[in-house]
C-alpha cells in the first residue's frame, strides 16, 4: 500500500471533540476584540490558506476580522482543497506572486491544516515573497497522522482522482514522482529570512499534534478543536501578537 494510504499514528484525543465548534465560534463573536479589533495603519497582506476537503469560505470569519485590523486579505482561490499537492501549490505559487505585487512587499501566510503544508512549501520556494508563516493544525512533520476517518476521506479522494477524477489527489501523490519535490520541500528546513508559527493543540481530534512540532517554526499551544483553530479566540490573540509584530517591521 502506498504511504498516502497507509494507515498512521492517529490522534490520541476522540474525535467527538470536534463537536465544539460551535461553541468555540459563539465564543469568538461573543469577543469585542473580535468585533472592534484594534486598528492598525501599517498591516502586511494576509493570504488564507483552507484545509483539506474545504474552500476559501471556511476561512471567511478569519479574513473579516483580518480586515477590520486593516490587513488586505486574500483567498487562495480554492473551491475544495484535494488537488495533488505539487498542483495545488503551483497554483499558491501564482496567487502569492500576484499579492506581493499588488502589495508591493512581502505576505504574510497563514494556512490551516493541509493548507499549512502548502503554504509551507510555498514560503520555502519564495523566500523574497514572504515575511511570515502560521501554520494553524498543520501535521507538516507526518501528513497522515490523522484519526481514521479523515484517512478514509483521504482514501476515498485518492480513488477518485486514480479514476481520472479531475481536481483530486491520487495514490501516486503518496510516493510517486508527481508530489516527489513537495515531500522533499515539506521537510526541507525554512529559510531564515521566514519567521514562522506552528500553533497546535493536545485536544486536537483530526491529527496528531506532535505531527505540528515544525522544527523551525515557533510553538504555540492552544485549546482548540482542529477544525475550530480559525474560529477561537486564543488562537485570534496569537495571530494578533504575531501581526502586531510583523505589521512593526513590514515596509510594504
Amino acid at each position: 500500500m502506498p504511504p498516502l494510504l497507509a494507515p498512521d499514528k492517529a490522534p490520541a484525543v476522540p474525535l467527538r471533540g470536534e463537536l465544539r465548534y460551535g461553541l468555540e465560534l459563539a465564543r469568538l463573536l461573543a469577543d469585542p476584540n473580535f468585533r472592534r479589533p484594534p486598528r492598525r495603519g501599517n498591516n502586511p497582506p494576509v493570504l488564507l490558506v483552507p484545509g483539506f476537503l474545504a474552500g476559501d469560505q471556511s476561512l471567511s470569519v478569519l479574513a473579516g476580522w483580518l480586515r477590520r485590523r486593516g490587513s488586505r486579505t486574500a483567498r487562495a482561490g480554492m473551491l475544495f482543497n484535494a488537488d495533488c499537492a505539487e498542483r495545488a501549490v503551483g497554483r499558491l505559487e501564482s496567487r502569492l506572486q500576484r499579492v506581493a505585487e499588488d502589495a508591493e512587499g512581502r505576505v504574510v501566510l497563514i494556512g490551516q491544516s493541509r493548507g499549512g503544508e502548502l503554504a509551507r512549501v510555498a514560503a520555502l520556494r519564495n523566500p523574497d515573497l514572504v515575511s511570515t508563516l502560521v501554520m494553524l493544525g498543520s501535521p507538516v512533520l507526518n501528513p497522515l497522522s490523522v484519526g481514521p476517518a479523515v484517512l478514509g476521506a483521504v482514501r476515498t479522494v485518492a480513488r477518485l482522482g486514480d479514476l481520472g477524477v479531475p481536481g483530486m489527489l491520487s495514490a501516486e501523490c503518496g510516493d510517486g514522482p508527481c508530489c516527489a519535490a513537495f515531500r522533499e520541500d515539506l521537510q526541507a528546513p525554512l529559510p531564515p529570512a521566514v519567521r514562522a508559527v506552528s500553533v497546535y493543540s493536545r485536544s486536537d481530534g483530526i491529527v496528531s499534534w506532535e505531527a505540528c512540532l515544525d522544527p523551525s517554526a515557533e510553538h504555540v499551544e492552544v485549546e482548540s478543536s482542529h477544525v475550530g483553530m480559525s474560529v477561537n479566540t486564543r488562537v485570534y490573540r496569537v495571530l494578533a501578537r504575531v501581526l502586531d509584530e510583523e505589521g512593526d517591521r513590514w515596509t510594504g
